[in-house]
């Protein structure tokens, strides 16, 4: 038996001709909060069905929990917990009624039902709204239903599919408390997928996925150390000028748009300064140029486009 939270090697998933996931390879550790980072479309929910055992891999194999995922699916739909991307619970039915219908799928009884009960009620913060419609909850109400319900059998693994994506910053930040009190209390191992880049700084370990592959692994820190250039914030009263002048530039690497900004990557050995000068000289009105410690999404765009 693995003594990983998750394992997995050369992970694959084919519909017909097209490779949803592609001969992926990583493991996560007992009580680690591990994230899956990419655009829409690139197989983080693919990924996580077939860890859950909700989807047959075409080739490649995996362990969750010790348990092999082709062979031993159904052991592992007792020891996960799993919200999927979209509000699944029953929104004609009340928070309780949700909260009873899957103490009932989950075949919890008696005084272990009320107890698990009365611990999502009041960890979910919905003590005082349990008589409300769940459809008529605000969203970020309605992602801590959900997740809470997929706890309720005190699941050692926990999977959270774009848990946040439509939720306000306020109730993403409150939601990812929530994710690390489960952690710290009952050192629950998290795999979560995500499509938002400054979310995924929360995780400790980030796999970094495009069109089915892992284009990089590690945490937060190691990823952002692959940038190997000096990165600065460029913002001017001429975005197109100076879009056209950076091109120019041998020594700017790439140039990514942020807004009505640039985040512009240097060779190191290059001084800012004469580059700043230059775009003076051009007639830029400069208003921003300072330097920057690379983002999430400085190193998924550097990447992908290398």
């Amino acid at each position: 038996m693995s003594m990983k939270a998750i394992e997995v090697k050369n992970l694959t998933k084919k519909f017909g001709d097209f490779v949803a996931v592609n001969q992926i390879t990583f493991d996560v550790n007992p009580g680690e909060v591990f994230g899956l980072l990419g655009p829409n479309g690139a197989g983080k929910t693919t990924t996580i069905r077939m860890l859950c055992g909700l989807l047959k891999p075409t080739s490649g194999s995996g362990y969750v929990g010790g348990c092999d995922i082709i062979k031993e699916y159904e052991k592992i739909k007792n020891r996960v917990g799993y919200m999927s991307q979209k509000f699944s619970l029953y929104k004609d039915l009340t928070v309780e009624e949700n909260i009873e219908f899957f103490c009932g799928i989950y075949r919890l009884k008696g005084i272990e039902k009320k107890k698990r009960k009365d611990w999502a009620l009041e960890i979910s913060g919905l003590t005082k709204m349990q008589k409300m419609i769940a459809g008529e909850l605000p969203g970020g109400f309605k992602q801590r239903l959900a997740l809470v319900c997929s706890l309720l059998h005190s699941p050692e693994i926990l999977f959270l599919d774009e848990p946040t994506a439509g939720v306000d910053p306020i109730s993403r930040t409150k939601f990812w408390n929530l994710i690390y009190h489960l952690k710290k209390t009952f050192k629950t191992t998290v795999l979560v997928t995500t499509h938002y880049m400054d979310e995924a700084e929360h995780c400790e370990r980030i796999a970094l996925i495009r069109e089915g592959m892992f284009i990089a692994i590690g945490t937060p820190l190691e990823l952002k150390n692959l940038v190997k250039d000096a990165v600065y914030l460029i913002k001017t009263r001429h975005y197109f000028k100076t879009r056209e002048n950076l091109r120019k530039k041998s020594f700017v690497m790439d140039i990514i748009p942020f807004g009505n900004a640039f985040h512009i990557f240097l060779d190191k050995k290059e001084n800012p300064e004469e580059l700043k000068n230059d775009l003076l000289k051009s007639g830029i009105e400069i208003l921003k140029f300072e330097p920057l410690i690379p983002s999430l999404e400085d190193v998924f765009l550097s990447l992908i486009k290398k």
